[in-house]
C-alpha cells in the first residue's frame, strides 16, 4: 500500500465540515452538552459529552467521515488503522457496518478494555512494540496491509469529522469563549479548532496534556517541534515523545496553547465526574475537567470535550478509591 505524504495534511475547511456533518447524520450522535456540577471556577463550564457515542469515543466522527468520503473499489478491500484503541474502535464499528474487514495495528501497552472492544466489533488486533507503532505512526505506514489506510489523526477527513464538535458547541452555547481540548495527536484539537475559527472566532481552543507526555506544550515553548521523555501513565489516550511533525503548522496556529496537568489531578476529575457527574471518562476524556478545576478555564464560558469513556474497570475502580494513579 502506498503512504500518504504528511505533507499533503491540511486543516479542513469549514464547507469540509459541515459536509462531514451531513455524512454522520445517523452514525455520529450529537452528544449533549451539560453544566459541570462544581462551585467557584472562575467561570461557568460545560461538559461535551463524547463519551456518549456508540464507541464510548469521539474518533467516530473521524473514522466515518474518512470513511465516508473513501472509494468504494478501496474500502472492499478493507480498512488499516494504526490506534492506541479509541480510533480503532472507530474504524472497526464503521468497518463493520459496511461488511469490509478491519486491521489495527496497536501499540503493545494498549489497554485490554479497549482491545476486546476492537475484537467484539471485528477488527483484528496485530500488536507490535511501542517504537515500531510510533514509527508507522510518524510514516503514515501501514506496511503490507491492503485497504484504506486511515491515520488517527494527520488525515484531513478524520479532522473535519472532529471538526463537527465544534460546530455542535457553537450552535448550542454561541457565546463560548473557551474549549479545553485533550491533545493526543492534535487531530481533535485542531478540528475543532478549524470549525470554531470560521463560527465562533472569539473562541479561543486549548489544548490539555498529561505531565508525563506532553510534547506540544514543550514544542511551544521551544518554538519547535522537540522531543521529549515519555512516560506511560493510566492517561493512556494522550502524549507521546514528539508532536508529529506535519500537525506541528496546524497546532502551533489553531490552538492559544497548552495546559499542562499532572496524572494525579486527571484521577480525581475521574472520580469527580463519577461522583458529581454520573459521567465514566477515561483519563484523556478527563484530562480537561482537570485542567478547569486547575484554573485553566478562561474569562467567559469554558467546555471541556470529554473525549471518551473507555477505560478499565479495575482502573475506574483504583481511581475511584486512590488518592494518586
Amino acid at each position: 500500500m502506498a503512504r500518504m505524504s504528511p505533507s499533503t495534511v491540511r486543516a479542513p475547511s469549514i464547507e469540509q465540515i459541515r459536509g462531514a456533518a451531513d455524512r454522520l447524520a445517523g452514525t455520529a450522535l450529537r452528544t449533549p452538552l451539560v453544566p459541570l456540577a462544581v462551585d467557584d471556577l472562575p467561570a461557568p463550564v460545560w461538559l461535551k459529552l463524547e463519551n456518549l457515542q456508540p464507541i464510548g469515543s469521539f474518533k467516530l466522527r473521524g473514522a466515518g467521515n474518512a470513511m465516508g468520503l473513501a472509494d468504494g473499489g478501496t474500502l472492499r478491500r478493507g480498512v488499516v488503522t494504526t490506534s492506541a484503541g479509541n480510533m480503532a474502535q472507530g474504524v472497526a464499528w464503521c468497518a463493520r457496518r459496511l461488511g469490509v474487514p478491519c486491521r489495527v495495528l496497536v501499540p503493545d501497552h494498549a489497554p485490554r478494555t479497549k482491545l476486546d472492544a476492537i475484537r467484539r466489533m471485528g477488527g483484528e488486533t496485530i500488536s507490535v512494540p511501542f517504537d515500531e507503532w510510533w514509527r508507522r505512526l510518524i510514516e503514515h505506514d501501514p506496511g503490507d496491509l491492503p485497504g484504506l489506510f486511515v491515520h488517527p489523526v494527520a488525515d484531513t477527513a478524520v479532522m473535519a469529522g472532529n471538526g463537527t464538535i465544534g460546530l455542535e458547541i457553537a450552535e448550542e452555547l454561541p457565546e463560548v469563549r473557551t474549549v479545553l481540548v485533550p491533545y493526543g495527536g492534535g487531530g481533535l484539537s485542531c478540528g475543532i479548532a478549524s470549525a470554531l475559527a470560521a463560527v465562533a472566532p472569539r473562541a479561543r481552543v486549548f489544548a490539555v496534556e498529561v505531565s508525563s507526555a506532553a510534547p506540544l506544550a514543550a514544542s511551544l515553548s521551544a518554538g519547535g517541534p522537540v522531543t521529549i521523555d515519555y512516560r506511560p501513565s493510566f492517561v493512556d489516550g494522550i502524549g507521546g515523545r514528539s508532536v508529529l511533525e506535519e500537525m506541528w503548522p496546524l497546532a502551533s496556529t489553531l490552538l492559544a496553547g497548552s495546559t499542562v496537568v499532572d496524572p494525579a489531578a486527571v484521577a480525581q476529575a475521574v472520580r469527580l465526574l463519577v461522583e458529581r457527574q454520573r459521567v465514566v471518562a477515561e483519563g484523556a476524556g478527563a484530562a480537561p475537567v482537570a485542567a478547569a478545576l486547575a484554573g485553566a478555564a478562561g474569562v467567559g464560558p469554558t467546555v471541556c470535550v470529554v473525549s471518551g469513556g473507555n477505560i478499565d474497570a479495575a482502573r475506574l475502580a483504583s481511581n475511584l478509591v486512590e488518592e494518586n494513579p
